[in-house]
């Protein structure tokens, strides 16, 4: 399989990262819980390295990572506070991605490279109440004024809103066209008279990334900001963006899963209760044999299913299936860890207490557990049905 950056260019790519996260973020995670926020200078050298855009083609500045690749990094990304990846998560994937995929050359001209040098934060703006997993229930307008739009509507929960200099909006187009589902997708600079941003949110976990809700109040746009000048383009690029964002996910939480057993093993291994190292006690080695074998089928299917997606092979049961499982299997690995820690594992400052936390979110943003069954299921049923009739 061709790829823009060379295995041997990526395998170094690869280890810089990894030494990046395990030798500049790991020894700061609790600064970054404490403070709710990534240092500047960690912010720097992410930049630095061309972590803002490392999913962006090369022609606009970026490494130019595939999604094969792409996972991979997020596996050693998903091994440190997931603030971190956070910061430059939505550059690279739901909201870059739609100009990747959607936008015309004009609108890649002039956000691309900005973006993937980390200029600009940009910000996917789709949830928001009564419309999470389901962009279909989309409230947020978008009304024909002249040759631009008038956009009304808020949202919530938006990754990197707090910092954002483009927001990349989705919108029910008004008056409604008379084919598609009449979404649109919208960049609005993060500027734009209109535009209310809350302060960011107190969430259980992944202190140091920022969401937040935006409130769009008569905001005017041209028609250079509807993406692809398709009016019809936008639940499709939500549904592209979001399918190859999950198994980014998928990656990122076999990476947390792989901290969790590390941190699991190490603690066995040197912890003692009656003289002896709990790790000699079967229960305990059981625990941890479940971890393993989690890691070993979570990384398996992640790297199946970016394949499926690069070569067009699935696009939408592998995705979701990889989601589903990684997270889930995430989340447990997370849970035994604390498990196998005892009581330590409930202290604030040990690092499974905190992994713990930050996965839960994992089951939830991109598409919920329950979606990706439903995804899955509903799939399957329906291709055997065309097949059949």
């Amino acid at each position: 399989m061709s790829t823009e950056v060379p295995d041997d260019v990526f395998r170094d790519v690869l280890a810089q990262v990894s030494d990046f996260v395990r030798t500049r973020v790991l020894p700061r995670e609790t600064e970054i819980m404490n403070t709710d926020a990534v240092p500047a200078d960690l912010r720097a050298q992410a930049a630095e390295m061309g972590l803002f855009g490392y999913a962006i083609p090369q022609e606009w500045g970026g490494l130019g990572l595939n999604l094969v690749q792409d996972v991979e990094l997020a596996m050693q990304l998903g091994y440190t506070s997931l603030a971190l990846r956070s910061m430059f998560g939505t550059n690279n994937g739901i909201a870059g991605q739609v100009l990747v995929g959607f936008g015309t050359d004009e609108q890649k001209a002039r956000w691309l490279p900005r973006i993937a040098s980390g200029e600009v934060v940009a910000s996917f703006a789709l949830t928001e109440p009564g419309a999470g997993s389901n962009p279909a229930g989309l409230r947020t307008t978008a009304t024909a004024d002249g040759d631009g739009w008038v956009i009304d509507g808020g949202k919530q929960f938006i990754t990197n809103a707090t910092d954002a200099g483009l927001f990349v909006v989705f919108a029910r187009m008004r008056p409604a066209p008379e084919s598609g589902n009449g979404i649109a997708v919208f960049l609005v600079p993060g500027d734009t008279p209109g535009i209310e941003v809350s302060a960011h949110d107190a969430k259980m976990g992944q202190e140091g990334s920022r969401t937040a809700s935006v409130t769009f109040s008569q905001v005017r746009v041209g028609p250079e900001s509807l993406v692809g000048s398709d009016g019809d383009v936008g639940y499709r690029a939500a549904m592209t963006s979001l399918a190859r964002g999950r198994i980014h996910i998928a990656g990122l939480a076999v990476g947390c899963a792989q901290r969790a057993l590390d941190e699991s093993v190490s603690y066995a291994a040197t912890a003692t209760q009656g003289g002896t190292a709990i790790g000699d006690f079967q229960l305990v080695q059981a625990m941890i044999a479940d971890q393993q074998t989690g890691v070993m089928a979570g990384r398996a299917l992640a790297r199946d299913a970016a394949v499926k997606y690069l070569t067009g092979e699935d696009r939408r049961i592998a995705p979701s299936a990889a989601k589903l499982y990684c997270t889930e299997m995430a989340g447990k690995a997370a849970d035994l860890a604390v498990q196998i820690h005892g009581g330590t594992g409930y202290m604030r400052d040990v690092p499974v207490e905190r992994l713990y936390r930050d996965v839960r979110l994992l089951r939830l943003y991109e598409g919920t557990s329950e979606i990706q069954r439903l995804i899955i299921g509903g799939g399957l049923v329906r291709a055997e049905k065309k097949r059949t009739s």
